[in-house]
């Protein structure tokens, strides 16, 4: 039996939790969202999401933790929100953004200008002395988890000297190089 799928997910105050037609939709104080789900029943029973499967065929214990989390991550989405930053490391990679549009210099012969969805808010910082980051906040996990590897797959960090876009807190290993 799966551990995460067993246990209930318990529903704040000032979010709704509504099933409907294989449909889960969590409304809450930063947005909505809605997760389709099969091989599993879920079920909402006062101030809990509980989720269950019928029998032990391989698909429904894939699913059963993986929907519990799931909805587990659009409660604290729609409550508190998620936030990634990335950390420009180079020398002239730079970073801002107009809106929505991110703009990034990673040392190619132009600059990589991004269109982010409007779900995921967009911050740029720059500091004398240090690296710039991006700071992506979103409501939606899912989609604030792709932008951020869209970003991060533009220059990826090399293992010789460490440049590229890495995630804020990311340990790289690093290698040693040519020996003289």
């Amino acid at each position: 039996m799966s551990r995460i799928g067993k246990s209930p997910v318990v529903i704040p105050a000032g979010v709704t939790v509504e099933v409907k037609d294989g449909i889960i939709t969590v409304k809450g104080k930063n947005g909505q969202l809605t997760q389709e789900f099969s091989d599993v029943t879920v079920t909402v029973e006062g101030d809990q999401v509980q989720v269950e499967r019928s029998s032990d065929h391989k698909d429904q214990r894939a699913k059963h933790g993986l929907y519990r989390s799931l909805i587990s991550n659009m409660i604290v989405g729609v409550t508190e929100g998620f936030t990634k930053s990335l950390e420009l490391v180079g020398v002239g990679y730079r970073a801002s953004n107009q809106g929505q549009k991110l703009d990034l210099a990673l040392g190619f012969s132009h600059n990589i200008v991004l269109e982010v969805a409007p779900e995921v808010i967009v911050e740029t910082i720059s500091e004398k002395g240090k690296n710039p980051i991006v700071k992506l906040t979103s409501f939606d996990k899912q989609l604030l988890g792709a932008v951020a590897a869209k970003i991060r797959g533009f220059r990826k960090p090399e293992p010789y000297k460490g440049k590229g876009v890495k995630f804020v807190g990311e340990v790289l290993r690093r290698k040693a190089g040519k020996s003289a």
